[in-house]
């Protein structure tokens, strides 16, 4: 286990496979394909009901019946009950291609032409076909449909351009129709009987009459692609949608035989699936773009119009910064969008808007995307100005301007930042102060200036003038950053020169050259630390108050990606087109944990809270989330922590999160084969933690203090008065009186003769020779045999204070007096093996403060017998030494920080 585990991916919607769409009840659900997991939506408001499970391969065709979901993938087909796989179907011997809801039984196709009849009622039990038909030799399926009224029969199509009728209880091909020259994409049943709708690749459509076959209409989108998608409407109008190759969904009226209208943007890239609803004016459309609409047909002229839909990234994002605390990601796209996705609620992620960008495209008949702003390459956001003004501010593709966001209202701002340099070149980089207030950009040609957000205008550029130049660098700038006060403001240029400004002054305070290309800087507000990286692979880090290089770390060997700081400035993350993700450790000045992927990482954020990493990937349209496990379970596992050369091969994490992600082969072995061996428990505690430190148990305070102070709590619950016996016993208990004249009730006891009375048993319990058989000794015992002290801690920090308590008072040697041999007291025995555990802990310096408490109620219950036997005061005797070592060790440190404090507080600056 390493510091970052995989946990789930997010932003992916639907895939290239075409979706399933079931009615329960009043209630429509459709299932789509995101690459090896499925999604469940509800077509209410699209809103996320049920995520399957990650599989071995892409999911490749779909199918659904009330709570049973079926995923062909590879060769196999999984059977799921709501999220749980119950069957795994494994006949085919080529891909399965195409499944198809048949009453109760699943029919499944695959590439060489075999057709597989499958019952899934019973399908945990019953794991074989209950039929096999195999297709032609030369041909080869494309689609599968059932036409309405016809029993027993599919259609199949072809992707030499013929159609097949096939009887699937007799096995027997019925019928072949005259077909077609083109490939046939897709097919579906109309409302009308014995008509169906067939699409070709050349954009042909054709309304066949499969009884006579007769061509009753042909329609032809040819300029618009391949036909992808058919379907009719069912409530009473008679029109029939098509999805082209190009995105766009042409709607087709039947009577009058002609194109009714055209939706040109529905989608950025080519439509999956179409689906009217029943007796709904309502379309839903998927494509591979990574979107689901759905389209309501309710204006005057009879086009559509958008309802509700659900998006993602089309093309992979390229830049990503957590937002809000953790609870959001901002993620800019090579599709030129600029999203917001939540962590937590999926419904709340959505697209920042871009102003009217549909109706500017309408009004100029362009496509939407060439209305869009070009992709984002650098953006920065400051959440202290979110209620005021515009908060966000990018860089773009090729372009001499730089935006600003307001992310209050998830819309483009109304300023456009322009730098006034004589020659106009694209904006490379930008910063926001500390405070909000201000944006500074960088430029292609070395230009740096700095505006004002809330009016957009220029307050100043920034000027070498040592050089004598017109400009802050001779070359491209490829970052900006601003220090915590507004004092500083750092830059770097594409030649290796670093140079630190007057914010406000905006003149030259210092500069030194790195002596290579810089390709990334990055800044980190709270210890005044930057980090550059450079076109050699090294990451230097400088102090920007003492100038000079305290940091330099090297071990990636291929081109970095991207960097981020934690929160806390301990550790630095970088990435690579190696595959790796690095973590170091800035105080120790090394790396203390590596991971490798399949996919390389192309941007990466860490959330304030380091509990949740980010990253992107290569060609994956998704953000993909890593939990920080040492928040969780502790600190790392050895073999991934601290080594700074071993790393450990992960796969990506899955959509649906708790899956696992680590290799079947590999999962917890390093990559590397010069690893050393696995150390035992007791070297693992010491090499994680820094020499001459202690590591806290991170109990609640209250529980250890408890122990300490436990005489004092008794004390105070103590009842002020003792319970008052009845005035007159009830009429149904006899009562007898006593000799000193009070009423004692005569209560009926069970027969005890023969059996031991609590006390007796206790008592011979103590005596006996035997080590006593109670959880507490029992952990005690093994712990000491095995060595491993570890299971003991734990079971002592399970226990309360008071059973703590009891558990150690339980040992207590009633007489002293007792002739037995100290050999064959129990109790001394036990007292011995709790010496060896407490000498152990204290030497190890784990779970320091609650040890503590530990030994501190152990003597004041114990330390009259350890007095009196010898064999106790030796363990004893090196108890004190190893805890004045560790206490002596450790008040120094506190002395050195204390005479230090001292120091600087009554020093004059």
């Amino acid at each position: 286990m390493g510091i970052f585990e995989p946990f789930r991916a997010i932003g992916y919607i639907t895939s290239s496979v075409p979706f399933s769409v079931q009615r329960l009840g009043t209630e429509t659900f459709v299932t789509v394909s995101v690459g090896k997991a499925w999604q469940i939506y509800n077509c209410g408001k699209l809103s996320l009901v049920l995520v399957g499970p990650q599989l071995a391969k892409k999911i490749r065709a779909l199918a659904s019946y009330r709570d049973y979901t079926f995923a062909a993938y590879g060769n196999d087909i999984g059977v799921f009950k709501r999220a749980h796989q119950v069957a795994t179907w494994s006949r085919h011997n080529a891909k399965v291609n195409l499944l198809l809801l048949f009453g109760e039984h699943i029919l499944s196709v695959d590439v060489e032409g075999n057709v597989f009849i499958w019952a899934f009622k019973g399908a945990d039990e019953n794991l074989s076909p209950v039929g096999h038909i195999l297709l032609d030799s030369e041909f080869t399926p494309s689609c599968i449909m059932h036409p309405d009224t016809y029993l027993n029969k599919v259609i199949l199509g072809g992707q030499d351009g013929s159609l097949q009728l096939w009887n699937i209880s007799t096995k027997k091909k019925l019928y072949e129709f005259k077909g077609w020259k083109s490939s046939i994409s897709c097919c579906v049943s109309s409302p009308a009987l014995d008509v169906i709708a067939v699409g070709c690749a050349d954009g042909k459509i054709h309304v066949h009459n499969v009884r006579y076959d007769e061509e009753v209409v042909t329609f032809s989108q040819s300029t618009r692609g391949a036909v992808t998608a058919l379907s009719f409407r069912t409530d009473g109008q008679p029109l029939l949608a098509s999805g082209g190759s190009s995105g766009v969904i042409s709607i087709w009226n039947l009577e009058k035989r002609r194109l009714q209208s055209v939706i040109r943007d529905a989608h950025d890239s080519s439509v999956i699936s179409l689906h009217f609803f029943a007796n709904e004016p309502v379309l839903m459309s998927t494509s591979a773009d990574n979107s689901i609409k759905m389209w309501i047909f309710d204006t005057s002229d009879g086009d559509p119009r958008l309802l509700r839909f659900r998006s993602g990234h089309s093309a992979p994002p390229l830049c990503i910064r957590f937002y809000a605390n953790g609870r959001h990601i901002l993620s800019a796209g090579q599709d030129r969008a600029f999203r917001l996705f939540s962590v937590i609620q999926d419904q709340q992620s959505r697209e920042l808007s871009q102003r009217h960008v549909t109706k500017r495209a309408k009004k100029l008949k362009l496509k939407e995307e060439e209305i869009k702003l070009k992709p984002v390459i650098a953006f920065d956001v400051a959440e202290i100005r979110e209620r005021d003004w515009s908060n966000v501010v990018t860089c773009h593709m090729d372009t001499a301007h730089a935006y600003v966001w307001r992310l209050q209202n998830f819309v483009l701002g109304e300023h456009i930042l322009t730098p006034s340099a004589d020659v106009q070149t694209p904006v490379k980089a930008c910063t926001i102060s500390s405070c909000g207030n201000f944006a500074i950009l960088g430029t292609a040609g070395g230009w740096i200036e700095k505006f004002n957000l809330q009016s957009g205008m220029s307050r100043g550029s920034y000027v070498d003038m040592s050089e004598k130049r017109s400009s802050a660098h001779d070359r491209e700038v490829v970052g900006v950053a601003c220090d915590s006060t507004n004092s500083l403001m750092i830059s770097a240029g594409y030649n290796g020169d670093i140079k630190v400004w007057s914010f406000k002054g905006r003149d030259l305070k210092a500069r030194w050259e790195i002596g290579c290309t810089v390709v990334k800087i990055i800044y980190h507000r709270s210890n005044g630390l930057l980090a550059t990286v450079t076109d050699d692979l090294i990451i230097r880090m400088f102090d920007v108050v003492a100038l000079k290089m305290v940091r330099k770390f090297e071990g990636h060997t291929d081109r970095i990606t991207d960097i981020c700081f934690s929160e806390d400035g301990k550790w630095l993350l970088s990435s690579s087109m190696d595959g790796t993700l690095r973590i170091w450790d800035i105080i120790l000045a090394r790396q203390i944990d590596a991971i490798h992927v399949d996919v390389s990482i192309t941007a990466l954020s860490l959330s304030p809270n380091m509990d949740v990493l980010a990253t992107t990937h290569v060609d994956q349209n998704g953000v993909y989330l890593w939990v920080n496990q040492t928040m969780f379970s502790g600190a790392p596992h050895n073999d991934s922590y601290g080594s700074g050369k071993e790393v450990v091969n992960v796969k990506l994490p899955p959509i649906s999160s708790g899956e696992g992600s680590k290799d079947d082969d590999d999962s917890d072995k390093p990559a590397l084969s010069n690893s050393q061996p696995q150390a035992t428990t007791n070297t693992l505690v010491s090499e994680q933690q820094i020499p001459d430190l202690v590591t806290l148990s991170l109990l609640p305070k209250s529980q250890w203090q408890s122990l300490i102070n436990l005489d004092i709590i008794k004390a105070r619950n103590k009842p002020i008065e003792p319970p008052k016996k009845p005035e007159k016993a009830p009429f149904f208990l006899p009562s007898i009186p006593s000799l000193s004249g009070e009423i004692l009730f005569k209560v009926s006891e069970p027969n005890n003769e023969g059996k031991e009375t609590q006390a007796d048993e206790f008592d011979k319990h103590a005596r006996s020779t035997d080590l006593p058989s109670s959880p507490f000794v029992q952990f005690l015992q093994s712990s000491v045999e095995t060595e491993n002290f570890e299971a003991f801690t734990d079971y002592l920090k399970g226990l309360s204070p008071s059973t703590l308590d009891v558990e150690l008072r339980m040992l207590q040697i009633i007489d002293d007096d007792d002739e037995q041999e100290p050999e064959n007291r129990p109790e001394l025995l036990i007292l011995e093996l709790i010496l060896e555990y407490l000498i152990h802990e204290i030497s190890f310096r784990n779970n320091f403060e609650f040890i503590q408490a530990v030994i501190r109620l152990f003597l004041k219950i114990h330390g009259e017998t350890i007095r009196r036997q010898s064999k106790l005061q030796a363990k004893a005797q090196k108890l004190l030494e190893a805890q004045s070592g560790v206490w002596q060790k450790l008040d120094g440190l506190f002395q050195s920080a204390r005479c230090m404090v001292t120091f600087l507080s009554n020093s004059q600056f």
